[in-house]
């Protein structure tokens, strides 16, 4: 199992499909995570996976000293279905002095709410699988889709064939299309800040960064 290199220590609380998929990879890394549910069925069926795991209600100020919350740098709201229990789970965590709240919200109202009592961070999950998953059917040449907000993403995509055998410099990507070239990714290698005179070869990958609809025209250019 991977370690991560610092030593910081989440707690999770809503153990659905969203919040154990956090709970569960920030174990893999190597994190230390505390789980927590309303549903001792859902605590009992986590258990074998999730080493540190509690029922309790986290809207109960008590339930949550008695697990020590503030001891956690990280505290990850994953509350979906029953938003009032969001909302007072993020206020009584702030209101205990958690450093560090992420929320998870399924609307943007929700997500303007939550940051307005005082959540750290709020991500809308379905939103954004959504997003990917548009670029991906308007933009079928785009694997990875990073959105950067403000009109500006990262994207990853195969070098297209009229750019094989050119040179960066030669390729004009800033000058003709306004997007800047990050890395290469070659047999497994990534080569960071290329030089201007690397030629692109079959079966590169390119992470580049643009406005999107920078990105979408370079995409669709043939030569």
């Amino acid at each position: 199992m991977a370690r991560a290199s610092r030593q910081e220590e989440f707690a999770v609380i809503g153990l659905g499909r969203f919040g154990s998929s956090v709970a569960l990879n920030l174990i893999e890394r190597g994190y230390t995570v505390l789980g927590i549910d309303r549903s001792a069925e859902i605590v009992q069926t986590l258990s074998d996976r999730i080493s540190q795991i509690v029922a309790l209600d986290s809207t109960n100020e008590d339930a949550l000293r008695a697990v020590d919350i503030t001891s956690f740098d990280t505290v990850v709201v994953a509350i979906g279905t029953h938003f009032e229990n969001n909302l007072m789970t993020t206020v009584t965590l702030k209101g205990l002095g958690v450093r560090r709240v992420v929320c998870k919200a399924i609307s943007e109202r929700q997500q303007q709410i939550l940051l307005r009592i005082g959540a750290d961070q709020v991500v809308l999950p379905e939103h954004e699988a959504g997003a990917r998953l548009a670029w991906r059917l308007a933009e079928p040449r785009v694997l990875e889709h990073l959105d950067l907000g403000s009109g500006f993403s990262v994207a990853e995509i195969h070098v297209p064939e009229w750019l094989v055998g050119q040179s960066l410099m030669m390729s004009g990507l800033r000058k003709r299309y306004n997007i800047n070239l990050l890395a290469i990714k070659r047999n497994g290698q990534m080569i960071v800040t290329p030089p201007a005179d690397m030629l692109f070869a079959r079966g590169d990958m390119m992470l580049i960064i643009g406005a999107d609809h920078s990105i979408s025209s370079f995409c669709h250019q043939t030569q």
